[in-house]
């Protein structure tokens, strides 16, 4: 065994040994080692033209994703090393690994020309990942609310905040980015570089891996439709919800009903219906059982299918049109979004996994008053009132399943092809699921809606 891989071992067992013990302090941490190196989930800048001529759907993640050894990073002013127990693949894990839509190696490049510090980004490889759970390991200067020790989620805005416009909504920042897609470093590794403004408090009563697996997706569905930034939900609202049962729908189906809207769930599947009803969600349309085709051809949109769409939803909301539309599919569906959008009522976007060009009927909007926003994530107080709702057992995890970090390329490839179901996430220091609870009374009162796409999961599978 090489030298520095028995005491990277050493090192590591020793971080490990520590966030076990539960009796570590604060000094005790600061004072263990770093490891020069350590495990992360990459892709390489010299592959990013590996999938050229192939389509998006034959792009393989399993064959860009590497697990490479590579050098802990330099520890700047504000920022924090963290030992990251767990993280999850997110869509744009899956963007980065088909290098589309185009390479984040030009994401690298620009902001390594930002600042000195800001050049230890620009690396002929990629850290991917954008959540964590874990621990913090090491606080740079001007760091005082976190110290060594403690147990933290992050989510993924990465912000300079030297102009003005982002002192009012973060996200309008125009250093914005975020971590671990459009800066290195990210959460799907060993350790992980952050800001300290991305760190929060990780939910006592959730493992290390249902904690990670929220960030991303629980922080973006909270500012698109509860937000005033986003749709500002209230109660009583009509909500469609593309995708409920997925990583991003299956917490704004969550919201909707605790906010007292009424979510109309559109999913592709009658186990996806299942987990929408397993949720508390009563009106479900199964795009797929009942035949919705929204484009004649490649080219060309079939208005009747928009029709045939908005009597169905009227026939589940006794009569009412859609007050807002939580879309993230994009090409295939805006145009129906649009056109079932009540009058005054709001279209909230904040990705485009069908397309990123979309088309629509503009009479249906600007005769009929709508709006359409554009949601891109979410500041750090968004962020941290949806982990608030998390970790007060409002809102819950949908993690389904679980890989090791040795499986990511895997774990990548079925989000890519979408044969998960809610949120899948990755080990990453944590030698096993189900560590890191620390409040077992809490997990009890909520264990069946902790588990629930899991449940659901293993169910229809043995079915």
């Amino acid at each position: 065994m090489f030298e520095g891989t028995r005491r990277w071992i050493d090192t590591v067992k020793d971080i490990l040994d520590a966030i076990q013990s539960q009796a570590a302090t604060a000094a005790d941490f600061a004072a263990l080692p770093l490891p020069d190196s350590y495990r992360a989930i990459t892709v390489h800048k010299d592959e990013a033209e590996m999938f050229a001529g192939l389509t998006t759907r034959e792009k393989d993640p399993r064959k860009s994703l590497h697990l490479d050894q590579v050098p802990v990073p330099e520890l700047g002013p504000g920022e924090a090393l963290v030992a990251v127990m767990a993280s999850s693949v997110n869509y744009n894990s899956v963007w980065t690994s088909i290098f589309e839509p185009v390479s984040t190696f030009s994401f690298l490049e620009r902001y390594g020309k930002l600042s000195d510090l800001s050049k230890r980004h620009d690396l002929p490889y990629h850290v991917i990942g954008s959540d964590l759970a874990g621990v913090v390991l090491r606080t740079g200067p001007g760091v005082n609310s976190w110290k060594p020790g403690d147990e933290v989620v992050a989510h993924c805005l990465s912000v300079e905040l030297e102009s003005s416009d982002g002192h009012n909504d973060t996200m309008l920042d125009p250093e914005q980015r975020i971590w671990g897609f459009e800066t290195n470093f990210g959460g799907l590794a060993e350790i992980a570089l952050v800001k300290s403004n991305q760190l929060m408090p990780k939910p006592d009563h959730l493992s290390w891996e249902e904690a990670a697996s929220p960030g991303l997706v629980n922080s973006t569905a909270y500012r698109q439709l509860v937000s005033r930034n986003g749709a500002g939900m209230k109660q009583g609202d009509n909500v469609l919800i593309w995708g409920a049962s997925g990583g991003l729908g299956s917490y704004a189906t969550q919201f909707a009903l605790a906010g007292g809207a009424n979510p109309i769930c559109v999913v592709s599947s009658e186990q996806k219906a299942d987990i929408c009803r397993a949720m508390g969600a009563t009106s479900i349309i199964d795009r797929n059982a009942e035949g919705y085709k929204f484009w004649k051809d490649e080219n060309t949109q079939d208005p009747k299918e928009w029709k045939r769409f908005g009597k169905r939803i009227r026939e589940l909301t006794g009569g009412e049109d859609i007050d807002i539309v939580f879309e993230h599919p994009g090409r295939e569906t805006f145009g129906a979004s649009v056109y079932v959008t009540r009058k005054g009522g709001t279209i909230t976007t904040c990705a485009s996994t069908s397309g990123y060009m979309h088309e629509y009927d503009n009479r249906y909007l600007w005769m009929s008053l709508k709006r359409i926003i554009g949601s891109h994530f979410a500041n750090y107080r968004e962020a941290w009132e949806a982990n608030r709702l998390i970790a007060k057992g409002k809102i819950h995890p949908t993690l389904s399943k679980v890989y090791s970090l040795e499986e990511t390329g895997q774990a990548a490839y079925d989000v890519h092809r979408n044969l998960h179901q809610g949120k899948v996430g990755v080990l990453a220091l944590a030698p096993e699921e189900g560590l890191g609870v620390c409040d077992h009374e809490m997990r009890a009162t909520h264990l069946d809606a902790i588990n629930r796409f899991r449940t659901t999961r293993r169910c229809q599978t043995a079915a």
